[in-house]
């Protein structure tokens, strides 16, 4: 007989944001360590359309993606401390702060590049005109800054998977790929998806959103 499928909690839209993310995240590091700024852009410009996207879908997208169920109570986030690890659809309370972290430090990334100067002023961000060039060059160190930080929080992300992996025998990398997750118990309430054209208008509107702020927004 067939292994049970699992109970579905993450939907799809949520699973395409991570692992372009993830594919992005990488490819704008490669692309300006080997200098290809065109391609540094488009990637930055890509991801602010992602973060956009998360920004709505936080609001208006499946229940597990929403940020009311990132932020935990303080008595929920206490217990779990405590070695409380029920199994739950969606982040565990620590998961869902570490999320929000990340979240927090691509926007200020993300943002950053935008205003961003380099020290000759050729390389420099598409809203980087509507700043003075000390504030630019801000903008790049901050950039540079968060990027640090972001490597220190992903290398944690990491370590937190392979802890479960390893010790407590659970696999959280495959639910983020199948969308189910087959170590909650059955009856664990399922993931309640967003309607199709919910998700078409808010990639519309993130996908415009990067589009103009790479033209400067008309200004």
């Amino acid at each position: 007989m067939s292994a049970a499928p699992g109970i579905r909690v993450w939907d799809l839209p949520t699973r395409l944001f991570h692992w372009l993310l993830v594919l992005l995240f990488a490819f704008s590091w490669w692309s300006a360590e080997n200098q290809h700024m065109d391609w540094h852009y488009l990637s930055g410009l890509t991801l602010l359309g992602l973060l956009a996207f998360r920004l709505i879908w936080g609001f208006a997208g499946a229940s597990t993606a929403r940020f009311g169920a990132l932020f935990a109570s303080p008595r929920a986030l206490i217990a779990y401390l405590k070695g409380h690890h029920e199994p739950r659809a969606g982040h565990n309370p620590l998961g869902g702060y570490s999320v929000l972290a990340m979240l927090l430090l691509l926007a200020t990334q993300v943002g950053t590049g935008l205003f961003a100067t380099d020290t000759d002023g050729l390389e420099s961000g598409p809203l980087s005109f509507l700043v003075t060039f000390d504030q630019g060059r801000l903008a790049a160190e901050i950039h540079a800054a968060s990027f640090n930080l972001l490597l220190a929080l992903i290398g944690l992300h990491v370590l937190a998977i392979a802890f479960y992996l390893l010790f407590r025998r659970r696999n959280l990398v495959g639910p983020m790929v199948t969308g189910r997750d087959r170590a909650l118990a059955p009856g664990t309430t399922a993931v309640k998806r967003a309607p199709i054209a919910m998700f078409l208008a808010a990639a519309t509107i993130a996908g415009l959103f990067a589009w103009f702020a790479g033209k400067g927004f008309g200004l």
